[in-house]
């Protein structure tokens, strides 16, 4: 089965001319699967040729408005474009009064139903299944109301059998979040972990006040979690040397790389 994952914003909360607030496509089996949707998002599923028909469920971490400012705009594409499947749609309860009010002011017209699914949980907790992959929430350490998300490929019994050796493959979003001690044990063995290291080393007070992570941090999160391998993003507007981020992560987990708007990692 093909599972990618493409970062198609890789910023944080403050516009930066060459990169573009959180979102991301996994890709598995041909099905789509969005996670947060920062202002954008829909031309940047332009750019990346990610169909608007063809998203099975979107996963929003928390109500921030560089993940969450672009919904509006692609549920409206979405209706514009005929799409009739229902939508499922995961995120913090105060989710649902966004999804309420889009609802009342400019969905009232479309053809597809939005089914709302609210993240409440302390602990990991499975909210998704389909065809190829199964979902699991988490919480994570944010200023407000965050969560994570594990997808794990689903391997039939007659795959099993036909290749006994075959490991099933699995990525972990976490972003946005401070450390803490449980993360690394419920991302456990990922195949590839995407965490955020907004700022450097040397901005780790930054970090702690605006509950996010270091470089550093997110490198020994995948260190711990005995991860393949790890994807950094979300980076602050002030970062200009994004190699510096990663010479940093390196020194503690050596397979590291940094995304950029509309890169791709098979998985």
């Amino acid at each position: 089965m093909i599972f990618s994952v493409t970062t198609m914003g890789t910023a944080s909360a403050m516009p930066i001319s060459d990169r573009n607030p959180s979102a991301q496509m996994l890709s598995a089996g041909g099905r789509l699967f969005l996670i947060d949707c920062g202002e954008g998002t829909q031309q940047q599923m332009r750019r990346c040729h990610f169909s608007f028909v063809k998203i099975e469920a979107i996963f929003i971490s928390h109500i921030h408005g560089d993940h969450l400012f672009g919904l509006f705009g692609l549920l409206n594409s979405m209706a514009m474009y005929g799409r009739v499947a229902p939508l499922d749609i995961y995120g913090p309860p105060a989710l649902g009064s966004v999804l309420n009010f889009y609802n009342s002011f400019f969905g009232s017209d479309d053809l597809f139903e939005l089914r709302f699914h609210k993240l409440e949980g302390k602990e990991p907790e499975l909210i998704h299944t389909s065809k190829h992959l199964t979902v699991t929430a988490f919480p994570l350490n944010h200023k407000i109301e965050c969560y994570g998300f594990r997808f794990d490929e689903t391997v039939t019994q007659r795959h099993r059998e036909a290749n006994p050796a075959y490991v099933a493959k699995s990525y972990a979003y976490c972003s946005d979040t401070a450390p803490f001690p449980e993360l690394a044990r419920w991302v456990k063995g990922v195949s590839c972990l995407y965490h955020e290291a907004t700022y450097p080393m040397e901005m780790a007070d930054k970090a702690e006040h605006r509950f996010h992570s270091t470089s550093q941090q997110a490198a020994r999160c995948a260190l711990e979690a005995g991860a393949g391998r790890l994807i950094i993003g979300h980076y602050s507007s002030r970062i200009t040397d994004i190699d510096a981020l990663v010479e940093e992560c390196r020194a503690i987990f050596p397979d590291t790389v940094a995304a950029s708007d509309c890169d791709t990692f098979d998985i």
